[in-house]
């Protein structure tokens, strides 16, 4: 038998897709050419849609004029993200200088040659300490272009890579890759069942009509967009939208305003170019990817403006109970993880044993039936521009899976509210608000994700969290959504917990010893040391990142890049899970040291002065504030009423001293 490796580069095709140039565009010239338009004129007598469609051929007549389209995939992918201009031109006259001295070995060519050869590493080495410098500029905003210029050092390798059919044929072509993940996605979708008498009644209106919708506010949207996004089906990129939103505000506020009172969504804005991106597993398992819709920059900006909206319907009418934590303002997955297991850790505190069951939905945003919604919608008081507005957004959606510029067929969306949208998450709130109506248990929520608590004293309890259970499995038979039973999942915390079985549509629950919550590991002992470990490693997995990809040493660079990228993994929600055993507080900081070694001129210094000379705080010192500032944020009833049962008012009698 003969062994070898074969070493070569691979080879990844690539689409001929097209994309702007913005670094030779004329803004100037395209504001000056919209400033001159009327709008008005333009746009009387025609439909929603008609006037889209004139908005959108105006726009990319100016864009094609005045910016100019480069291939995507034309360059050399090896070519490093510094290589400039400047650069080019000094290797340029390195080589020439050495050819001329290769010909005629002269003391002075010699020299010339030294001297263009010095030029060249300066300016290489200046070239990448400007790129690194942006790139750690913009790393907090911008944290795709910190990892692409990361994994430009790397062997290249495909996002998605080789699929296996169901009939086991491996698939290695982009558009069969792309076809066979547009029929996986597509077939998560659910056929919608008549609604039953009961879904009949409609609430009358609570949202009195306001001055929601102005062109002062669709011009604020159009600011903030993030240009670094990409575009959608329409081809309209989010930085021309923000470089012209003075002279675009007012034709997209009549295009918005039509449509909310009308009722018409155009057809791009209902049209969605798929990103598969990867979850985990086997990556030749069409079933492992997630699909992320990219959607209409401009009808998002309205998505915004809609959801502004109805947030506000929902806090002024306290709509959406408050063990619903997801999306919602003043509340984060922080807010839950405390509110929920203050109140576990209390009973464990006073010897009584705790019963939690983790719920997990099977892509709970795909399946959402649109009728259902809708009437749960009206029921929670919307008015009825605004429910027939979105009845027409969710109506005749389209989507396609797109793979290095290769597209799949089109596919109807029949179900579910897209990933990737703005209005979505409040949507799918407001259709899982009544989960917990009937419920006796403890019920926390953040989106679909669920918690139900339940003290166990006897078996009463036990049989009482098992008629929740009941009930939830009757309320997702009802409303057409399906538990993923593999991740639902019971712990039991207590040294007297009698360590009851549970079933979920006549499935047992599992009984784990620890269970990921929303991103922070739970221990059935309430002890945090398994997650101190799992942020420790997570962060110095991306520090020693930076410190092979990143070449410079700069405070400049290192210290934007370690405060955006690394100390994010050591304190996401560190007010719940903060470490009290002295390993854990070492391990923690441990990261943070070797980070302020890193920058040149630390190297001699103590850890105290390092950060003294960084103008830095020590982890635990930063905890302490935070643990500060959030006591009073409670205390002053910032989230309210979620501090209702977390502190105890102490009442004092006596007047004097």
């Amino acid at each position: 038998m003969v062994t070898f490796e074969i070493n070569s580069k691979k080879h990844i095709h690539k689409g001929h897709a097209k994309i702007y140039n913005f670094k030779k565009a004329n803004f100037i010239k395209m504001k000056e050419a919209l400033n001159v338009i009327d709008w008005q004129k333009l746009f009387h007598g025609k439909n929603t849609e008609d006037k889209w469609n004139i908005f959108k051929l105006t726009l990319e007549k100016y864009t094609s004029q005045y910016i100019p389209l480069v291939n995507k995939y034309k360059r050399n992918r090896l070519k490093p993200m510094w290589l400039s201009r400047k650069v080019t031109k000094e290797m340029k006259n390195k080589k020439k200088a050495f050819k001329a001295f290769k010909f005629d070995k002269s003391e002075a060519l010699y020299k010339a040659y030294r001297a263009a050869n010095k030029a060249c590493k300066n300016a290489i080495r200046w070239a990448k300490l400007e790129n690194e410098k942006e790139i750690a500029k913009e790393s907090k905003t911008n944290r795709k272009r910190f990892f692409r210029y990361i994994n430009s050092k790397k062997p290249k390798s495909e996002n998605v890579g080789s699929l296996k059919s169901e009939s086991g044929l491996l698939l290695t072509e982009d558009q069969d890759k792309a076809e066979i993940l547009n029929d996986y996605f597509s077939s998560v979708f659910i056929k919608e069942k008549p609604i039953t008498g009961d879904m009949q009644f409609i609430n009358k209106n609570l949202l009195i009509q306001s001055d929601w919708l102005t062109q002062d506010k669709v011009l604020h949207k159009l600011n903030n967009v993030n240009v670094n996004k990409a575009p959608g089906p329409d081809g309209i990129h989010p930085r021309v939208l923000r470089e012209l939103c003075v002279g675009l505000c007012k034709p997209l506020f009549l295009i918005f305003q039509d449509s909310f009172l009308s009722g018409i969504v155009p057809k791009d804005w209902r049209k969605a170019d798929v990103v598969p991106i990867f979850k985990k597993g086997l990556k030749f398992v069409p079933g492992n990817y997630r699909p992320v819709s990219l959607t209409s920059v401009a009808g998002k900006v309205f998505e915004g403006l809609q959801r502004d909206h109805i947030q506000e319907f929902i806090g002024r009418y306290n709509v959406i109970g408050k063990n619903q934590h997801g999306f919602m303002k003043h509340r984060s997955c922080q807010t839950n993880l405390i509110t929920f297991y203050e109140e576990v850790s209390r009973s464990i505190d006073q010897g009584v044993a705790v019963d939690v069951i983790y719920l997990d939905f099977a892509k709970a945003f795909d399946t959402v039936p649109h009728k259902r919604l809708l009437f749960k919608l009206r029921k929670n008081g919307l008015d009825e521009n605004t429910c027939s507005w979105i009845e027409n957004w969710l109506k005749d959606r389209v989507q396609k899976v797109v793979i290095n510029g290769t597209f799949s067929r089109w596919t109807p969306v029949v179900s579910g509210v897209p990933q990737g949208s703005v209005i979505g998450p409040i949507l799918f709130n407001l259709f899982i608000n009544d989960l917990e109506i009937g419920i006796e248990s403890h019920v926390s929520v953040f989106a679909d994700d669920t918690k139900l608590g339940k003290v166990i004293q006897c078996e009463q309890d036990v049989t009482s969290l098992q008629r929740d259970l009941d009930r939830l499995g009757d309320w997702a038979l009802k409303w057409q959504m399906k538990f993923n039973l593999d991740k639902c999942k019971v712990m039991h915390f207590g040294v007297k917990n009698t360590q009851a079985i549970y079933t979920l549509n006549g499935t047992e629950l599992g009984k784990p010893k620890q269970e990921k919550d929303l991103g922070i590991i739970i221990d059935f002992k309430l002890s945090n040391n398994v997650q101190c470990q799992t942020a420790a490693a997570k962060a110095s997995k991306v520090l020693a990142c930076i410190k092979r990809g990143v070449h410079s040493r700069d405070e400049n660079i290192i210290l934007p890049l370690y405060k955006s990228m690394v100390r994010p993994h050591l304190e996401y929600a560190v007010k719940f899970w903060a470490p009290v055993l002295k390993k854990d507080i070492i391990s923690l900081e441990k990261v943070q040291r070797r980070a302020t070694k890193l920058i040149r001129g630390m190297e001699g210094l103590s850890y105290e002065e390092r950060l003294t000379s960084l103008n830095l705080f020590s982890l635990e010192k930063r905890r302490l504030r935070g643990d500060l500032i959030t006591l009073y944020k409670y205390i002053r009833g910032h989230y309210q009423p979620l501090s209702d049962n977390l502190f105890i008012n102490r009442t004092i009698h006596r007047t004097r001293g």
